[in-house]
């Protein structure tokens, strides 16, 4: 796989921006680390205690403003749609065209986790376990889909909002922060429901930077260290001197950063990507060599998977180890020894998500069939939509959460809007 990856490097057209593969390659790597770092299972010599590591040590929420890195990845996502729309109006594709080849490869991985895990449910609730038990263990494998949920909804958006972008530049970006402002401030005045529209509103905006990024509308070093700073200031100054909380994810306030989003991430957003973009010369430089970037593009083959599966690979083992007597389960969580060993914990789980990454990654390399019909572009949005719905429901409760038959309606959901979207049959290897 490295000879292949090494290949395809060396077959990398000059004028491909690597920066952009390098911070979705590192971006979801910190993700992953940072959900397995997160995690406090503790084995107690009868059962395995769940634990969040925010709770335990609450100094480690300083930790997150460096582990929160989905600002980086809605940025660079944000590039990489200017660019495949560049591309397909060079080439006449219509609207519906784009969209089917972009719903292919985001929702393709996913079907095969919500299917795993529907059957692993069945099979849990057939032998007896407990519904809470189901509950918990399959909405903590779960969490990596909420970011498809709305990541696509920002994809079909795309053509509208990179419309705006060029038609009014950087106007269109504050009028989006504005009406992220205007709902978290309708939040903290118990106006709380439009908060919701803030995944929406957030994200759009934290997506309109990459368009800025492939436009170079975002100056020179120096200029990104000032942005940066700017950004630093603004989260100081909203946390320290206003209402929100210091976790920028899993906190363990009853308000939440992320649940739904507040403007906080736009603020780290900004605060990170100043600092990244601000070296993106020499580390395209690096990246122009060979093994570095026959590295990144050997993630990147994988990503999603590795993204989608990470959890719920760390989940069969704690059960595994559980099964076996706990052992190495034992250490309290935030000791001394437990930090000590967590490179050891980090290393194993990689180790076991690897070869799973490699079984199931061919299924990020699929097109449609060549001659299959393209659904029409209101038929996909319908679809998807649909498909959204279901999974941040499941998402959000896991199987065997919520009321009675909610996991099943929404499962249904995600099968039938894919199937009105087009994006479940007919797919040929590429």
């Amino acid at each position: 796989m490295w000879e292949q990856a090494k290949k395809l490097a060396e077959n990398t057209p000059a004028d491909r921006n690597r920066y952009v593969d390098f911070l979705r390659a590192a971006s979801i790597s910190v993700v992953v680390i940072g959900h397995w770092l997160i995690a406090t299972a503790y084995f107690n010599g009868d059962s395995v205690i769940p634990g969040h590591l925010l709770e335990v040590q609450p100094w480690t929420q300083w930790l997150t403003w460096a582990f929160q890195v989905m600002p980086i990845f809605f940025i660079v996502g944000g590039y990489a749609n200017a660019v495949s729309l560049e591309s397909a109006k060079r080439k006449g594709v219509g609207y519906a065209g784009w969209l089917a080849a972009r719903l292919t490869r985001l929702v393709t991985p996913l079907l095969i986790l919500l299917l795993g895990w529907a059957a692993l449910a069945t099979g849990m609730r057939l032998y007896g376990v407990e519904r809470e038990v189901i509950q918990m263990v399959s909405q903590a494998a779960m969490i990596p889909t909420w970011f498809l949920a709305i990541y696509i909804m920002i994809v079909i958006l795309a053509p509208l909002s990179y419309r705006a972008w060029e038609s009014y530049g950087f106007t269109s970006l504050f009028v989006l922060v504005a009406i992220a402002v205007a709902v978290d401030a309708m939040f903290f005045t118990s106006i709380k429901w439009p908060s919701w529209t803030n995944y929406f509103w957030v994200w759009l905006s934290v997506h309109h930077l990459g368009y800025a990024w492939r436009d170079g509308r975002l100056g020179k070093p120096l200029q990104l260290l000032f942005y940066s700073a700017l950004g630093l200031a603004a989260l100081m100054l909203l946390i320290f001197k206003g209402p929100y909380p210091l976790a920028m994810v899993g906190s363990p306030d009853d308000i939440s950063n992320t649940l739904p989003p507040k403007i906080t991430l736009l603020a780290l957003g900004v605060f990170q990507f100043g600092l990244l973009l601000s070296i993106e010369a020499p580390v395209r430089r690096w990246l122009s060599k060979t093994n570095p970037w026959a590295a990144v593009v050997l993630i990147n083959s994988m990503i999603m998977t590795v993204y989608l599966w990470h959890i719920t690979v760390m989940i069969f083992f704690v059960a595994m180890v559980y099964l076996l007597g706990g052992y190495g389960l034992g250490i309290e969580p935030g000791s001394e020894l437990w930090w000590w060993s967590r490179p050891v914990w980090i290393l194993v789980l990689g180790a076991l998500l690897f070869p799973v990454a490699l079984l199931l990654s061919p299924l990020e390399r699929v097109g449609r069939a060549e001659g299959s019909k393209i659904p029409a572009a209101v038929q996909q949005i319908v679809g998807s939509v649909m498909l959204c719905f279901g999974i941040s429901t499941l998402a959000m409760f896991g199987y065997g959460g919520g009321p009675r038959w909610l996991d099943v309606i929404a499962f249904a959901l995600v099968f039938i809007g894919g199937g009105i979207a087009g994006v479940l049959p007919r797919f040929k290897k590429v």
